[in-house]
């Protein structure tokens, strides 16, 4: 992986394996979540948007883990973040609506948001360390451009 540790809120650290068991549990939570959904038209249009959403942020997670390169990794972990803010959106419309009331909700929409908020940190903190890498490979060193001017 390209990060040893995730960067997260007040300088604390995750670790790849803590997050991608902590996706993992957020998928398992959306899975149970979808169960409880009613069955009816409603129920099953909204249960298969987020279980969808919530489900894949996990899998594009696991994805992320094994890019190839560190664009790769930045590009797939940008996928991550649209699936745990849609998901985010399908729980505040399951809520809104009152299609299902429980404190489940509340908790994976809390979940949701601080994935949200943490891949977005360890965006950022990718594409510090990737420009950093271009620019110290973009750098010549002075010898060498000494000696090609001889």
């Amino acid at each position: 992986m390209f990060l040893a540790s995730i960067l997260i809120f007040g300088g604390l650290t995750m670790t790849e394996a803590q997050l991608k068991a902590r996706t993992k549990e957020f998928a398992k939570n959306i899975i149970e979540l979808c169960r409880k959904l009613p069955d009816n038209r409603e129920g099953r249009l909204l249960g298969n948007q987020v279980f969808r959403s919530g489900t894949s942020v996990a899998a594009n997670y696991r994805a992320a883990c094994r890019s190839r390169s560190k664009a790769e990794f930045i590009s797939k972990l940008a996928v991550v973040g649209e699936e745990a803010d849609e998901t985010l959106f399908w729980l505040e419309l399951i809520k809104e609506m009152k299609t299902l009331e429980t404190p489940l909700l509340n908790d994976l929409a809390t979940e949701s948001d601080e994935l949200v908020a943490i891949v977005v940190s360890s965006i950022r903190t990718a594409k510090k360390n990737f420009d950093k890498d271009v620019k110290s490979k973009n750098q010549t060193p002075k010898s060498d451009i000494q000696q090609s001017k001889i």
